[in-house]
């Protein structure tokens, strides 16, 4: 009897060509590109499956899920952390949790695309050429200018590495960070106030958590220049939102970029796609063909071990 693997979320519809999944034995491999939000849509859906693949954290795991899929055997998340799948519950139930190596350093690489847009206002400009117009507004630079980042962690680093090269002032912010670690990076480390005082842009670097959940908010914001900009690539709860809408509706800083949002798929109402002042993209700070072929060969890899009795990569 087949194994049956269901892989979720699978937004390009490239999850297929992105590994070799023949390699599986005996296997039944379903790929879903459309995403699902309710928990009866999707533990209907997931009936039967002995195995589920998952993006990141696309599609949540609750223990209220988990218990609605009574032929789950094996739970495989594209890299090591997942905070979308209630682990304990997974145990508890029998189900394996396995996670798959992660490059880390497209979100990097994303994070300092968007300060560049912002910084020279490309994507108005593009949209103003397509519409039959030509320049529209200032850009200005980043060399000499100051870039603040909330977390110096391998990511917060990658970015302060490519501020450095553009010739910016790095500040950096972290609750445990000391002078020394911020110096082998070659920035300087600041209070948090002072981050958000004098920076022209703010880039959020932090991994969720109880200490960083709206970390981000009216004080933070108001501290602010009102020619400055905040970037949010890491998760959507560390910025407070209203009080994110709030100053840009009202002017109060220059712009922001956000590629992480509450919810997601972003409702096509929702308010922060009308939001002036707000760059967004879909979640695609790993989205690229490199960190995908990692993400699924790593995928491959894991339901192999599982199936033979040795798992790699167990979360929890």
């Amino acid at each position: 009897m087949s194994v049956l693997i269901a892989v979720l979320d699978d937004y390009q519809q490239v999850a297929a060509a992105c590994a070799d999944w023949e390699r599986i034995p005996d296997a039944e491999v379903t790929f879903f590109a459309d995403h699902l939000d309710g928990l009866d849509g999707v533990a209907e859906r997931l009936q039967g499956f002995d195995i589920i693949g998952i993006m990141r954290e696309r599609t949540p795991f609750p223990a209220a899920l988990l218990e609605r899929l009574p032929n789950l055997r094996l739970l495989v998340t594209t890299g090591r952390h997942n905070a979308a799948v209630d682990v304990a519950a997974a145990t508890a139930l029998g189900i394996t949790v396995c996670g798959t190596p992660s490059p880390g350093h497209p979100t990097a690489e994303l994070a300092f695309g968007l300060i560049l847009d912002l910084a020279r206002g490309v994507t108005d400009h593009v949209v103003s050429v397509r519409e039959g117009s030509w320049q529209v507004g200032l850009g200005r630079d980043l060399r000499g200018a100051t870039l603040g980042l909330l977390g110096l962690g391998n990511l917060g680093s990658r970015v302060a590495g490519f501020g450095l090269a553009f010739g910016m002032q790095v500040f950096a912010w972290s609750e445990n960070l000391t002078g020394e670690r911020a110096a082998e990076v070659g920035v300087r480390a600041v209070s948090k106030e002072e981050l958000f005082a004098r920076s022209d842009f703010v880039s959020v670097h932090l991994r969720l958590g109880p200490r960083t959940v709206g970390l981000v908010g009216a004080a933070e914001l108001a501290l602010m220049k009102p020619d400055a900009y905040l970037v949010n690539t890491s998760r959507a709860a560390i910025v407070d939102e209203d009080a994110l809408v709030a100053a840009l509706e009202e002017g109060r800083i220059a712009g922001a970029a956000l590629d992480v949002f509450a919810r997601e798929p972003l409702p096509a109402t929702h308010r922060l796609r009308s939001t002036p002042r707000l760059l967004t993209t879909p979640h695609i700070g790993y989205v690229t063909r490199e960190t995908y072929q990692v993400f699924f060969a790593g995928m491959v890899e894991a339901i192999l071990a599982f199936l033979e009795g040795e798992p790699v990569g167990v979360i929890g």
